[in-house]
């Protein structure tokens, strides 16, 4: 992918998740690389970002409510902030990203998520 198309979907993607999902339905053998981008407060509500790379993303404070990251790399990742309630996290790959104060949901309930510490 090349920056300019890395440009152009991250511009798609914060303007509509809807456009966003018709381009990637058009596109189902594209392999998003979306690392280090920057979607602070970002309304991504329903995106499907399955299998993305968003290693080193910022997505603090982003919606991220009901959206598809299953499959994605969100590896180092800032979710500090992000609602995430109703996401598909299956298979993600979470490690050393940032989800203090992070909304999931769980059996119904809103939870946010505080006060992580390291394992020792």
């Amino acid at each position: 992918m090349t920056t300019d198309t890395k440009t152009d979907l991250l511009a798609l993607l914060e303007k509509s998740a809807p456009e966003f999902n018709r381009y990637r339905c058009d596109n189902p053998d594209e392999v998003l690389y979306l690392s280090d981008a920057y979607l602070r407060g970002a309304n991504l509500s329903g995106a499907n970002l399955s299998g993305a790379n968003l290693g080193g993303a910022n997505l603090s404070g982003a919606n991220l409510g009901g959206a598809d990251l299953s499959d994605a790399d969100l590896s180092g990742a800032d979710l500090s902030g992000a609602n995430l309630s109703g996401a598909n996290l299956r298979d993600a790959t979470l490690c050393d990203a940032n989800f203090e104060g992070a909304k999931i949901s769980y059996r119904g309930r809103v939870i946010t998520l505080r006060g992580f510490e390291e394992e020792k």
